[in-house]
This record gives C-alpha cells, structure tokens and sequence, in this order.
C-alpha cells in the first residue's frame, strides 16, 4: 500500500482518466473532481451517504497504489482498506459507524475486484439474469419475472470500466472499435456487453447466471419443467446414444436440459465441448472443452465454431456436444453425427421442432449452398434422432412442450411424430399455466437402439405412462 502521490490506477479499477490524472493535495484530501466537488462544499452535517462514499472513495483511490492492490487478494486487501477507511472518516471527521464503514469497504473490493454495485446479485440464488441497462437501470429475473432493483452505478464510465474488466479477464476486449464482446465471469456466468455508440443510453451488460446447484432431472420434474416419463425417456434416448437437438427460445432453458441429459452419459466415454461463452456443466471425469476466439485488433486470428468442429473430429471423441448451432457448424455437425459420433447434442434457437428443422437446413444451405434440399434432409434424417423443443411460458416457468422423434423421409419430405406434448388447458387463463404432460403412446423408431442398450422394455414402459 503506497500513500501520498496518487499512482494511476489499473483499467477498470474506479475513477476515470481525468480523475486519475488530478493532483492530490499536500494534506491528503481527495482531488476536485465533478462528483466529489459537490460532497466537499457541503457542510458535513448535511453530507448524504452516497457524497461521504464519494469523498471516502476519492480519497482511498488517492492513496491507495491501486495497480499493486489489484495483484493481491480480496481478503488481503480487505484489511488493509478497513484500516484506511477508518484512518479517513477519523481524519476528515465523518460521523460514519462502524458498520457502514464495512459496507463501504465491500462497495471498493467490488469496484476492484467484481461487478460493482451488482455484486450482491450473483450471490442470489434466486437471480438467474442480470440486466444492467445504462448507469441507472438494472433488471433481474426471478422466477422467470423481470423486476427492476434500485441498484445503480455511479455514472456510465463506471459500467464501462467493470464491462472491460470482465472482457479482459479471459484475454478479450471491448471497446470503440469492438462495442460488442461475449464474456464469462469467473463462477461461468454468462456475459454479453454492448458498449456505445451502439448502446444508445449507456453500456449495456447482461448476465445469465451460472447455476451453482448442478440440475437434474429429478429437481426439473419438480419444478414443473417436465414430467417423470419425459425425463425417463430422454435419459434413456441419451444413455443409447441418440443424437439430439434442443430448442426454443432466448433463456427457455436450452443449456440446463442439455446439462441434465449429460450426467447420463457413461463416464467411460470422452466428450469434446464446443462453445462460445464456456457455461457447460459436465459431471463426467473426460471432458475436452474448447472455446471459439474473436479476431484480434487487426481483425485476423478468429477461429469459430466450424473450425472447432472440424477439430474435434481430429481430437477422437466419443460424444461431440456444440452449445448451440447457428451457422456454417450445422453442415460439420451434422457430418459428425453421421459418422460414428452417435449421441452428439446441440441446442438451436427456434419457435417449434419443426421450425428447428427447418432452420438447421437454412444452416447447412449456409455452409454448402450446392447440396439439393432434398440430400440435406436426407443427411438430417440420418443424423438427428430427437428434437426436444421447450418454452418460457407467460408464468415464467420454462417446460418441455415436446419430444418429437425424426422418424425418416417420405418422398421428399422429413417424416416426424411427437413422443410427448404439453397440452395447455386454454379456459383457464390467467397469470399460472394450465396443462398437462401427454403421452401420444406411439412406439419410439429408436426402440431398437434401446434394445441393443437392454433398455427397450424400460422404454415401452415409459410410454405408457
């Protein structure tokens, strides 16, 4: 810890550029600065909680040799700013207890070394999205509701400042030239940043939560998610390695059903991962992930998705699982699963199975705009077993509204039977869904491939159900 001469502080760490660059006073006070200027010309009497913060803050950041605290831990550097907090409310004759003197030093660690004022928020387990629209806007979901929290930053260079910590963590940047970047937080959650002059009302953060409890089957099927003999027939589809599709809409739970269905794979077998944003929860002890890289500042060196894929034929898998399929990847994935790499799973974004059908031959179009529609639904048919399509309905609760089977070709055209249905009763309406989990009874095409598993008699029983 260095006091005396201000020492400019590491990006993202808390004042600005023009902050950084003010002198500091002979007697230690904090530097005039717009926010702190205003704290100063009140009488300290009349100093609200957020001007005492700002004054303790700009004096904390004056003294405090910021680009060597941020080498150090939380913990370590916790104390010593209890100690300086203290040193400053003494020094400057703030009447500021001692517990609000604590939470002080926990709003500073979270400029350091978290998201800011959002921090609390990650550690909500009822939070699953965090929304931060601007310097004064931040909307979580609950229960599959959006609200708005009265958490705000101090001004739009403060989201900046936490948006470009978080990219630069896993070696990306956002910035003018590159406004928009996907990112990860530590604990996997999910980040997606959109910087101005795209952002019309300040810097835009959203966060899909990494759930820190591990999702089974058996917690969805109490929630409401889908019913027992869903659940058991997927495990089963998985377990006699049936290649799979999920889809449906943004945050209809996409990847936490495909985190389900893998703790049902033998953890004898090696899976090859492929994502964006890492967010994959995998149980099983042979687990190669890959990430894709955005281009450098030169705009070269990006390696996506389809080079990934391509690789990981190369890599020996058992199982390739692609987070989702939204390009030129679909022609590769669909290669892989047609070659020998039974039970791979996807997620695509769609309104309906048959709609993700017909998106993923737009795809493959994409990548091979030579191949006759009629060969490309041949490929599917021969690649895909199920698709599973599920919904965020109006009470926020996100369901499995179908398993539908991809049975073959007809001619010309893909031949598909639904397994199961949601079938929402429409009389009642209101803020609840009500509906039920329906069986159409039809005898599954893979039964067979249960069989070879001995898992056929299991199956028929499901389907009874």
């Amino acid at each position: 810890m260095t006091f005396g001469r201000r020492i400019t502080q590491a990006p993202g760490a808390g004042d600005t550029t023009d902050r950084d660059a003010a002198p500091v006073p002979s007697d230690g006070a904090a530097p005039p600065s717009d926010g702190i200027a205003h704290a100063e010309a009140l009488p300290q009497g009349t100093l609200s909680r957020s001007d005492m913060f700002l004054r303790i803050r700009a004096a904390v950041f004056s003294s405090l040799n910021v680009s060597a605290a941020v080498l150090r831990t939380r913990d370590q550097v916790e104390e010593d700013l209890c100690a300086l907090v203290a040193d400053i409310c003494q020094r400057d004759r703030l009447m500021v207890p001692v517990v609000e003197q604590a939470q002080m030093v926990q709003e500073l660690l979270n400029d350091m070394f978290g998201v800011g004022p959002i921090e609390p928020l990650l550690e909500d387990e009822t939070v699953t999205d965090i929304l931060v629209n601007g310097p004064d806007q931040v909307y979580v979901e609950r229960h599959g509701r959006l609200e708005l929290t009265p958490l705000k930053f101090r001004d739009n260079t403060h989201v900046t400042n936490v948006a470009q910590r978080i990219a630069a963590s896993i070696g990306r940047r956002v910035d003018e030239s590159s406004p928009m970047v996907d990112a990860r937080l530590p604990d996997g959650s999910r980040v997606n940043v959109v910087l101005p002059p795209l952002a019309l009302k300040g810097t835009y953060i959203s966060i899909r939560k990494f759930a820190r409890r591990s999702i089974t089957f058996h917690r969805m099927v109490g929630q409401g998610n889908l019913s027992q003999a869903m659940a058991r027939v997927l495990e089963i589809a998985c377990t006699s390695r049936c290649n799979i599709l999920i889809s449906g809409g943004t945050g209809s739970g996409k990847t936490t059903l495909m985190n389900a269905l893998s703790r049902s794979i033998d953890p004898r077998e090696r899976i090859v991962t492929i994502e964006d944003a890492a967010e994959l929860q995998l149980q099983q002890p042979h687990v190669v992930s890959m990430e894709t890289r955005p281009p450098n500042i030169e705009g070269t060196g990006a390696i996506d998705q389809r080079g990934l894929v391509r690789n990981a034929l190369r890599m020996r898998p058992d199982r390739i699982i692609l987070g989702e399929v939204r390009g030129a990847e679909a022609f590769d994935v669909l290669q892989a699963m047609n070659t020998g790499h039974d039970g791979s799973m996807t997620t695509i974004h769609a309104n309906s199975a048959r709609d993700a059908l017909t998106r993923l031959e737009s795809m493959v179009l994409m990548a091979v705009g030579s191949l006759p529609l009629p060969l490309i639904r041949r490929q599917i048919a021969g690649a895909l077993h199920l698709v599973v399509h599920l919904d965020r309905m109006r009470d926020g609760v996100r369901r499995v509204t179908s398993i539908t089977e991809v049975t073959g070709m007809e001619g010309d055209i893909l031949i598909s039977q639904d397994l199961f249905t949601f079938d929402y009763d429409p009389t009642a309406y209101g803020d609840e869904v009500h509906g039920r989990f329906a069986c159409t009874g039809m005898r599954p095409a893979f039964t067979p491939r249960a069989q070879y598993y001995a898992l056929d008699r299991q199956l028929m029983e499901w389907m009874r159900e």
